[in-house]
């Protein structure tokens, strides 16, 4: 989809799970370098650090850091353009689950991912 669309970016939203006390925000990005995917990794580490650094100001949410991964949802765009993939925490922590509950609290976390990106494609230009 993402290259039918040509699209810019691709950033897929979830919510984490564990089986002990985990909490906060991590971001994942493909973790093969290619030499058609080595721009698109780049670009998406740059975006995901984006996206930490405003879910830690704004919304006062632990940073787990960027990471590496195989999943289906990066390994199939990276290709084509940068790819995120968000865990905007944990539904099993107590805490987070109750923060997610709240209508409110979910528009704040879009709000600070849309400010992740934007601040990755000013810094871009």
């Amino acid at each position: 989809m993402a290259k039918s669309l040509k699209a810019d970016l691709v950033v897929s939203i979830h919510c984490n799970a564990s089986t002990n006390n985990s909490k906060g925000i991590e971001v994942y990005t493909f973790n093969s370098f290619s030499e058609d995917s080595e721009p698109n990794i780049k670009k998406a580490i740059s975006l995901g650090m984006e996206v930490l650094g405003e879910g830690n100001i704004n919304l006062k949410i632990e940073g787990r850091g960027m990471k590496f991964a195989n999943f289906q949802v990066l390994r199939e765009t990276i290709g084509y353009c940068p790819a995120i993939l968000i865990e905007i925490g944990f539904v099993t922590n107590s805490d987070e689950s109750t923060y997610f509950s709240e209508g409110s609290n979910v528009k704040a976390i879009a709000l600070a991912i849309l400010l992740g990106i934007n601040n990755h494609l000013k810094n871009k230009l």
